[in-house]
């Protein structure tokens, strides 16, 4: 809504927007941009307008989208295809671009979205641990507890009885 809002006040009719994405008419000059990237700072947005910049923009929120908004256990989802389908890129290619401006590699960045989700499931507590593993694509209640503590440094069950809201928002993950 405020990135809609910003946008409209520079006289750009937006056609469509998304997360992490906007289409607008007609074509931002460059005092549009410019003065967008302005506003949108203010508010704790960043104007991308690097393709690399983008492709990792876009990675995230597939791996977000999939994470947070879709059954792992229904869809058996393997990411490094998913990914590579959905851009029309070489996996390699989007791996190392990835890693080389995100410090991580899209693996460990699934990892960690899956523990913030996992978070939020035990803190909802209406499901058990195997439950949560299963729902999350695990194979096992055992390998998303050794996965849940090397990325928190607590286990599942230590998380849940300390009612630790250590919750990051996903975009500072």
């Amino acid at each position: 809504m405020v990135v809609r809002q910003q946008l409209q006040h520079l006289h750009l009719n937006v056609d469509e927007i998304a997360l992490g994405t906007a289409i607008v008419s007609p074509e931002p000059d460059e005092s549009q941009l410019l003065a967008l990237s302005s506003s949108l700072k203010l508010m704790g947005f960043e104007l991308i307008d690097n393709d690399k910049q983008q492709l990792i923009e876009r990675i995230k929120n597939i791996v977000i989208q999939q994470v947070h908004y879709n059954d792992l256990s229904k869809n058996n989802t393997n990411f490094s295809d998913l990914i590579a389908d959905q851009l029309f890129k070489d996996y390699a290619y989007l791996s190392r671009l990835f890693s080389e401006y995100e410090d991580i590699t899209i693996e460990k960045f699934i990892i960690q979205q899956k523990v913030e989700k996992v978070k939020e499931l035990l803190e909802y507590g209406q499901s058990n641990l195997n439950q949560i593993a299963y729902q999350m694509g695990y194979s096992s209640s055992a390998h998303l507890s050794s996965q849940f503590k090397s990325i928190t440094g607590i286990t599942p069950s230590q998380y849940k009885t300390t009612n630790n809201t250590g919750r990051k928002p996903l975009d500072k993950i």
